[in-house]
């Protein structure tokens, strides 16, 4: 009795010993086999409960959304939105009412800044909160108008950024007998034209960056490539500044790529992109500016 349990046993450990599945190859590959349609069958369900996961992630963010458009739209409910928790889909989550509170508080912030602007300076680039009065330190290019556009739309600020819009539209004039510095121009107005036409679609936007870009693109008729850091917007006159002692600034250069390239993607034109990247000399001086800006 105890010899036919002892031979039992190690029939069953014999399973264990690779040198069984060697001597039978059929074996061998049916256990190949089991093992990779197994590794696929785990694989293939923790990809479908990671998308499933995703994609009540992608749900909850839309419900969330939803329901504080209807609370900013004055609409009460009686409840808070049922959401599932990853954790526990029975646990309801709630509307995070402290980050609404945050955000309606940056929003009240914007708004102060931007009523008195409107009030004290519209339309001029800059507003000094002692004196209230408005100045033109851009040359009136309405610096903090053009600045504040993406920021409105984004807030939902809608009959604030109508009446800004409208202004760019009606009265924002780029042909003025000003020396205004390429780099400022570039990263305040071009930028925020054409952040604002991405955001809303606008072509009034579009068409606005294109005019201020052109009177800008003279600045680098040089022989280096390398642009001036300034110019008359009226007349192309371009020039640098007394205190480089007529040199230009690379790190201005280097920051300018990124509105040029956009403008050619979005017009269509390539002439802006290859106007900031066609001499071989300032190509050559890219990786020094990036070394320069990182540092």
């Amino acid at each position: 009795m105890a010899r036919r349990s002892s031979s039992s046993s190690s029939g069953a450990w014999r399973y264990l010993n690779p040198a069984y599945y060697l001597k039978r190859p059929k074996r061998l590959a049916l256990l190949f086999f089991i093992f990779v349609a197994a590794t696929f069958a785990f694989w293939d369900r923790q990809s479908l409960v990671s998308e499933y996961e995703s994609e009540i992630s992608r749900l909850e963010d839309d419900i969330n959304r939803l329901h504080d458009q209807l609370r900013r739209a004055g609409v009460h409910l009686d409840e808070n939105p049922v959401i599932s928790n990853k954790n526990s889909r029975k646990n309801p989550v709630e509307i995070d009412h402290v980050n609404n509170e945050r955000r309606e508080k940056v929003k009240e912030a914007m708004l102060h800044a931007w009523n008195s602007y409107v009030k004290y300076a519209w339309g001029m680039d800059e507003l000094q909160p002692q004196s209230k009065d408005g100045i033109n330190s851009f040359g009136g290019l309405g610096a903090t108008l053009v600045d504040s556009l993406d920021t409105l739309y984004i807030m939902g600020l809608k009959d604030e950024f109508q009446k800004a819009r409208d202004w760019v539209a009606e009265s924002l004039d780029f042909d003025k007998d000003y020396d205004a510095s390429v780099f400022e121009t570039t990263i305040r107005v071009v930028g925020g034209l054409l952040s604002a036409y991405d955001l809303s679609g606008d072509k009034v936007f579009l068409d606005k960056a294109k005019d201020i870009t052109d009177r800008l693109l003279p600045a680098w008729d040089t022989t280096s490539g390398i642009p001036y850091n300034r110019i008359n917007l009226a007349h192309g006159r371009a020039h640098n500044p007394g205190w480089t002692n007529g040199d230009s600034i690379l790190a201005d250069s280097g920051t300018e790529q990124l509105e040029f390239i956009a403008l050619s993607q979005r017009t269509g034109d390539p002439k802006y992109q290859q106007k900031r990247t066609s001499s071989h000399s300032f190509r050559r001086y890219i990786p020094v500016m990036v070394c320069f800006l990182f540092t």
